[in-house]
């Protein structure tokens, strides 16, 4: 069981191992998600570039605009691999390239992300805390759907750290997805899945037990916060803590 991350640099440290490993067992999909409150992804990009670096020129990083692409080339000096925008002229793909970075990609490109996955083909893509599923953008009918179906699907976490409500759901590759609740101690690994476990798989396992919640609610002051909303103000500041 891998344990939790104590600060931002070691999740990176965590994300860059897991994403190793998966490459080593033939991933060719990829999804690292740092699902942390007012994250920077710059300095967060920089420092997991050491897990892909070693393809050397045959990398290629892809920011969502030019502009993320040029200032990340002026400060992260000379490398041997091409760092574009999604929509720069030069995006295209090319035959020598051997792996592919997508940094923070959002679902305003979707579409030019999914045609340059194509253009990819079976050569591992890596997606660093994508944004592709911004119901706002793409929608919640048929052709959301089919999206989801025939791209965004095809795409696995390796690392995975977030807070729902009642809930933190971790995952770090080649461990399984975990869940963890807070303790008076801190937090304590509750249970194991061999996927991301869904909302009504949380409902169940963070059910009440009645006769604790009838004792809850006789010595409890009527204005009292909920113990679930006290925990999940506890896991947002633990992940605004590994933002630090």
């Amino acid at each position: 069981m891998t344990a939790l991350p104590d600060g931002l640099d070691e999740a990176i440290a965590q994300a860059k191992e897991a994403t190793t490993a998966a490459l080593a067992d033939g991933w060719t999909r990829i999804q690292v998600e740092l699902v942390i409150p007012e994250l920077k992804i710059m300095p967060v990009a920089e420092k997991f570039l050491p897990a892909v670096e070693d393809r050397g020129a045959s990398l290629r990083v892809y920011f969502p605009d030019p502009g993320a692409a040029a200032l990340a080339r002026r400060d992260w000096g000379e490398k041997p691999y091409a760092i574009r925008g999604i929509n720069d002229i030069k995006a295209d793909i090319q035959p020598e390239e051997t792996l592919f970075l997508f940094i923070e990609p959002s679902s305003i490109e979707v579409a030019d992300v999914e045609k340059l996955c194509n253009q990819a083909g079976d050569r591992p893509v890596v997606f660093l805390n994508p944004r592709l599923e911004d119901v706002a953008t793409i929608g919640i009918g048929y052709a959301a759907r089919q999206l989801r179906e025939r791209f965004l699907n095809t795409f696995d976490s390796c690392y995975y750290i977030c807070a729902l409500e009642g809930a933190l759901i971790f995952r770090n590759y080649p461990s399984p997805w975990q869940v963890w609740q807070e303790t008076e101690s801190g937090y304590e690994h509750l249970a194991d899945f061999d996927h991301r476990p869904t909302s009504d798989e949380l409902d169940q396992l963070f059910a009440p037990d009645p006769n604790e919640l009838d004792q809850a609610n006789a010595t409890s002051a009527p204005d009292s916060p909920s113990r679930k909303r006290g925990f999940f103000g506890e896991l947002q500041n633990f992940l605004r803590a590994l933002s630090q």
